[in-house]
């Protein structure tokens, strides 16, 4: 399974990271995800990280967000900077089917719980 922690509330401009630690699975060697849906839309993808640390954002994060990963504590994680409130959603952690960099939710085969991040204006 996949354990997410780290949401919270924070203002506008502020940072929060996100920790997503496995257990019970294969986790060497596939891609891990971070996705995030707000109220009333479709989850969408934030950022990929190879098993290599080679990684991927939409745009609406780059320069902004950091995907890294520990594989020794098969632990990823997302340093968010400089919060928007349109960043505000509940976001998930995900393994992929492999270790290609896929940016859509089939393409993830665990999902973690997710946790709330709200970022207030």
């Amino acid at each position: 399974q996949l354990q997410a922690s780290g949401g919270g509330l924070v203002q506008a401009g502020g940072s929060l990271r996100l920790s997503c630690a496995a257990s019970g699975l294969t986790y060497t060697g596939y891609a891990m995800a971070w996705f995030r849906q707000a109220p009333g839309k479709e989850r969408e993808f934030v950022a990929v990280i190879r098993w290599s640390g080679t990684t991927y954002y939409t745009d609406s994060v780059k320069g902004r967000f950091t995907i890294s990963r520990d594989n020794a504590e098969r632990t990823v994680y997302l340093q968010m900077n400089s919060l928007k409130p349109e960043d505000t959603a509940v976001y998930y952690c995900a393994r992929g089917h492999s270790d290609l960099m896929k940016l859509g939710p089939r393409d993830y085969v665990y999902w973690g719980q997710g946790t709330q991040v709200t970022v207030s204006s």
